[in-house]
């Protein structure tokens, strides 16, 4: 029996420090776990602040803001939230609104003033408050969160971060926050691939690609060599996922639907690339997205929802889109869509769309009001 080899392999050279641009994702992605748990964190600007989100805030977390809070918490709000919420206008334009937090400081009360889901405890809305400098950068980190527009935020004391650091609260700064999107979409690398034939698509693979942090994965459904020149443009098709469409066959949306008809399309074809993209209710994720789906089922539609929880229209980013068609080797595609301005953002990010392929599915009797608001508020040419 041969003997068992003990030896190592060589340590990393210690001489080669880290890559700075994914220390910095890596650390922004540790702070969005963080607010995920309800742990507070430290953003870096001009001024310091202490912020906590209001979705998952709970008694610990505030307590721990207050520690090294130099001042009383603000409640930040999205400027749409915030108008809904005061019953007045609101300058759309504003990075946040502040609101004071004397009557806010109970966890079920501070969700409600974020969420118009949950209970509303309050018989009138705080008063505004001065807004801090950083307010813009609090509120996206809550968004990269997936977690609601709605951050508690006070500058920290000038002494705590010795304290902040004995308690292991993470610390990143704003810029980075802001750059953490095209950031994370311009580091994709190719990751896993796998010929797996598909229904509609016998000679398909999908290639995975995941961002530096490790935090978001998305996927590349090829079939035939797309890759390949040929005598025109492949077929492509940029989907964002949908959970309860794509895989439950919801029939609020058409996104199943359109799935398999691009696939079969595409399989018809038999050549071209459809791209998976982890950007789940236009960008604000699958729990966001069942309490827009609660919002509409007391009358708002897919778009005043979305505004209602603090979110814009469409939160997406497809640069991840750009980067994959890149290190895939497809420089140029005909686009599957009935958005306009999904054809914009991608030739904005440099992706050469040489036409667009229309992908209408019949309405079911139960998303026909939600395609006609596609149609009717987000341009979509459904006709």
């Amino acid at each position: 029996m041969p003997a068992h080899d003990h030896t190592h392999p060589p340590a990393p050279d210690s001489a080669s420090p880290p890559d700075p641009a994914v220390l910095r994702l890596r650390a922004v992605h540790r702070a969005l776990a963080e607010l995920r748990r309800g742990v507070p964190v430290l953003l870096q600007g001009d001024t310091d602040l202490v912020v906590l989100a209001a979705d998952t805030a709970g008694a610990a977390g505030m307590r721990e803001l207050a520690s090294l809070a130099a001042a009383p918490p603000v409640l930040l709000l999205a400027p749409v939230r915030a108008a809904a919420l005061l019953r007045r206008p609101v300058p759309p334009d504003l990075p946040a609104l502040a609101l004071a937090t004397g009557p806010l400081l109970d966890p079920a009360v501070l969700r409600g003033m974020a969420d118009p889901t949950a209970d509303q405890l309050l018989a009138h809305p705080p008063e505004p408050a001065a807004l801090p400098p950083g307010a813009g950068a609090a509120l996206a980190l809550m968004k990269l969160a997936r977690l609601l527009p709605a951050a508690l935020a006070a500058p920290v004391r000038p002494d705590a971060a010795a304290q902040a650091a004995r308690m292991g609260l993470l610390s990143v700064p704003a810029a980075d926050v802001l750059a953490h999107p095209d950031a994370s979409a311009a580091g994709l690398v190719r990751a896993a691939e796998a010929h797996v034939p598909l229904e509609d698509a016998p000679d398909a693979r999908i290639v995975a690609f995941r961002a530096p942090d490790a935090g978001i994965e998305h996927l590349a459904i090829l079939v035939g060599r797309p890759e390949d020149a040929g005598a025109q443009a492949p077929l492509a098709r940029v989907h964002s996922e949908c959970f309860t469409g794509d895989l439950l066959g919801s029939l609020r949306c058409d996104c199943g639907p359109q799935l398999r008809a691009a696939l079969r399309r595409i399989g018809a074809e038999g050549r071209g690339v459809l791209l998976y993209l982890a950007q789940e209710g236009r960008g604000i994720g699958l729990t966001n997205k069942l309490r827009a789906y609660a919002l509409q089922d007391h009358g708002l539609d897919t778009l005043d929802a979305n505004r209602a929880l603090g979110w814009n229209a469409d939160e997406r980013n497809f640069l991840a889109a750009a980067v994959m068609l890149e290190q895939l080797g497809i420089p140029q595609v005909r686009l599957l869509t009935n958005n306009p301005d999904k054809l914009a953002a991608l030739a904005a990010c440099g992706v050469e769309i040489t036409g667009r392929e229309p992908l209408v599915v019949a309405a079911n009797g139960v998303n026909d009001h939600y395609l006609a608001t596609k149609a009717r508020r987000f341009g979509h040419l459904l006709g």
